[in-house]
């Protein structure tokens, strides 16, 4: 890959933002900054400043026992890209009705499978589906 700073994510297709995502956690970035990270140009965020705002999010809110990273990320993003002066509850709701339709769980906790044993959706699908949730709304 790329260096993160030569790709323009307004070129890129959902699939590609979250193949993006997928490819940055791990590497220096959480699930949270990562979907965010998918969305850098058109937040006109510099890459410091999008890992300070998902820093705290690495395995969920919490560390694992509540809001998935990723989800988390996309609500971030969702705000910066589409509030101007007026609520957004609709999109926001939206876009956890969405994620929680493909994953199955909106809690890091839940989606791992911690206290059942099962994990509902792996990380990298937790990426994508935010990213897929997160476009539906823009």
């Amino acid at each position: 890959m790329d260096s993160i700073a030569d790709i323009n994510t307004k070129n890129l297709s959902t699939e590609e933002k979250g193949e993006l995502a997928c490819s940055l956690r791990g590497k220096g970035c959480n699930c949270c900054q990562a979907v965010i990270m998918a969305y850098k140009d058109e937040l006109g965020l510099s890459e410091q400043e999008i890992k300070k705002m998902g820093a705290a999010f690495g395995g969920g809110m919490a560390t694992m026992d509540a809001t998935c990273g990723a989800l988390v990320g996309a609500g971030i993003a969702l705000g910066i890209l589409k509030y101007e002066d007026s609520p957004i509850r609709g999109n926001a709701k939206a876009l956890i009705t969405d994620f929680k339709e493909m994953s199955k769980a909106t809690s890091c906790r839940d989606l791992k499978g911690i206290d059942t044993g099962v994990m509902l959706t792996s990380c990298e699908d937790c990426m994508k589906n935010a990213v897929k949730a997160l476009s539906s709304q823009l």
